[in-house]
């Protein structure tokens, strides 16, 4: 059973290319974008009080790797059809990217340095 939820993006696709609808299927309303690319090493390293999380790889593939206390797990982002929907208690980080990848990131709230949890939780046994 995952720990996150992972979505498959509306995706329609003929010889002029395909397209990907991400409205109605984002459980949140969207208050920041962001994209990640040129990553090296490890992004991310954090939870949130109170935001909330959509992921999705737009051009090659990264790892995130998830811990919300109880269990671990590691999605692998790989196909811009698929979105991970990361909660606010779900530590996480981002790494693994391949070259050339793009990671957008939707979020429920605005930046805010306040919002954001650096400790890890402890070890899982």
């Amino acid at each position: 059973m995952s720990l996150t939820n992972v979505l498959e993006l509306p995706t329609f696709g003929d010889e002029r290319g395909t397209l990907s609808v991400a409205e109605r299927k984002i459980p949140f309303e969207i208050k920041r974008v962001y994209y990640i690319y040129d990553a090296k090493g490890l992004r991310g390293g954090h939870r949130h009080k109170t935001t909330h999380q959509a992921l999705i790889c737009l051009n090659g593939s990264c790892e995130i790797n998830i811990n919300n206390g109880k269990r671990k797990e590691t999605i692998l982002l790989n196909k811009p059809e698929k979105c991970l929907i990361l909660d606010k208690e779900e530590w996480h980080t981002m790494g693994e990217f391949s070259e050339g990848s793009i990671l957008l990131v939707l979020s429920s709230t605005p930046f805010d340095i306040e919002d954001y949890i650096d400790d890890e939780y402890p070890e899982i046994p």
